[in-house]
């Protein structure tokens, strides 16, 4: 049973002043799924706490991946310092392991400069990297991972899970979902080492020196979903199709893990003729309401979260005010 505190919006501190804060070691963590109001959220409560902004999101990572990942734009990002954001080339691998590191890093940096960090995003792994650590592992085996994906592609996602049973039932039995890219990895691991990468996990998960306090945006499901379908509307009126048409142009394709992702893969059909751009613009909605269900599922499962019931009415200023003002309880318990 998940044990959560939902949080109403109200009680506004308008008058609260945006004057440095000392950040103590907690930081504040902001998920929830795609569309429910993250981004905007986080550059008020930046500016309350004097705040740097750690992006925990695996796809704004990558440059030229702007209008299809909801990326802050520039205004936004010089308003506001954004880490993990534009650092990589789509063919550059990345993982949350070593998120998980190198967001510490740059957390403990940001305490030592007196900021808060502030986590935002809704991966679910990589944020689950940054609070409670995640093993990162050998790199990739050039001698291992090509035979599974062979594997993959000739005997189906099916026959490498049941592979994955017999050599880690642990580690099988955790997997929230069954996805090509974690079972391929799983099983990398155990013919690269002989070990299991549950028992990695259950090693070399640790929590950081640092409190992190976490809150989660609710909307009742009609709700999100219309916000979902209104965000895919404006992303195609900002140049989602142009965009891919640019990446396509650059020399980067669906293979890529990058790109393969909600509205992306979508885009690409239309652009090779596999469907109309109304069928694909159909899809990307459904798919990202099918994401976003799958998202709450992962955030849901963790009852630190503090959850945030979030109504068409409300402003993102006072939900902001009622975070901040948590906060500062907390860390005036701490002193």
């Amino acid at each position: 049973m998940m044990i959560s505190c939902v949080l109403p919006v109200g009680n506004s501190l308008r008058s609260m002043p945006s004057a440095r804060f000392d950040p103590g070691r907690v930081c504040i963590a902001l998920v929830g799924p795609t569309a429910s109001g993250k981004t905007p959220l986080s550059l008020l409560i930046a500016e309350h706490l004097d705040a740097e902004i750690i992006s925990a999101d695996s796809r704004q990572i990558y440059r030229y991946l702007d209008v299809g990942t909801a990326k802050p734009n520039r205004d936004e990002r010089a308003h506001v310092v954004h880490h993990f954001v534009d650092i990589l080339d789509p063919t550059e691998e990345y993982n949350a392991g070593r998120f998980g590191v190198e967001a510490r890093e740059v957390a403990a940096d940001l305490f030592a400069r007196g900021k808060m960090p502030l986590l935002v995003g809704g991966s679910g792994l990589y944020v689950k990297a940054f609070v409670d650590g995640l093993f990162e592992g050998p790199g990739k085996q050039p001698d291992i991972r090509p035979r599974l994906e062979a594997q993959l592609k000739a005997e189906g996602l099916h026959a490498l899970f049941e592979e994955l049973k017999r050599v880690d039932p642990k580690g099988a039995s955790e997997m929230k979902q069954v996805k090509a890219r974690q079972v391929i990895r799983a099983l990398e691991v155990y013919y690269a080492t002989g070990r299991p990468i549950s028992e990695f996990h259950a090693q070399q998960n640790t929590s950081p020196d640092f409190d992190v306090l976490q809150f989660g945006l609710m909307w009742e499901r009609r709700e999100l979903y219309a916000r979902i379908d209104r965000r895919v509307d404006g992303m195609m009126d900002l140049g989602f199709v142009q965009e891919v048409e640019s990446l396509r142009k650059r020399g980067y394709d669906r293979r890529l893990n990058a790109l393969n992702s909600v509205g992306y893969k979508e885009l690409f059909d239309y652009l090779e003729g596999k469907c109309t751009l109304e069928r694909a613009v159909e899809l990307i909605k459904q798919n990202t309401r099918r994401f976003a269900k799958r998202q709450l599922t992962w955030f849901r499962s963790d009852s630190r979260i503090r959850w945030i019931q979030t109504n068409a009415g409300d402003e993102m200023k006072d939900v902001a005010d009622r975070i901040v003002r948590w906060y500062r309880d907390r860390i005036e318990k701490r002193v």
